[in-house]
């Protein structure tokens, strides 16, 4: 059961694997996170509720640029912000990594929840990459971990 679980994961972060993007100098990225999972079957109107946490990773994926996150906008299923992740700029060095935690317990932002990413740099550079690992471990006996991406989203005018 565990080497099935492992090569589950292992398949879906390669097949998560993407064309190389051209080069930005800045990005609003929308993020899908599930802070809640609806699962099993139908016991009266509503099938059964998990909640589940979930690690985003900010990947800056250039060899020489560091780039800077300007916001983390954290919202829920009917759109309302619930939360700013970044209140101040965060620099993210040539090949470095930033993570934001949305604990287990939060439950506002439901199935639907989201971040609205906003990152900018000096120079064109690549893209970084921005994933949410969402997981549910209990007690070693059964985990439910799957990852969602960001994708890029150009803002309203």
């Amino acid at each position: 059961m565990k080497e099935w679980l492992l090569t589950l994961l292992m398949y879906s972060v390669a097949s998560t694997a993407m064309a190389a993007d051209e080069l930005s100098s800045g990005q609003a990225l929308y993020l899908p996170i599930y802070s809640q999972i609806w699962h099993g079957d139908l016991a009266g109107n509503l099938p059964k509720k998990s909640l589940i946490s979930a690690l985003v990773s900010i990947r800056n994926t250039s060899l020489k640029t560091p780039i800077r996150i300007t916001s983390a906008r954290y919202y829920s299923t009917e759109g309302r912000l619930i939360r700013e992740y970044v209140p101040k700029p965060v620099v993210i060095a040539a090949m470095a990594t930033t993570e934001l935690f949305v604990e287990r317990m939060e439950a506002e932002g439901g199935s639907g929840a989201n971040f609205i990413i906003q990152w900018d740099s000096a120079a064109a550079t690549n893209p970084p990459v921005v994933e949410a690992v969402h997981a549910d471990v209990k007690n070693g006996s059964h985990a439910l971990i799957f990852i969602s991406q960001a994708h890029p989203i150009r803002p309203d005018k």
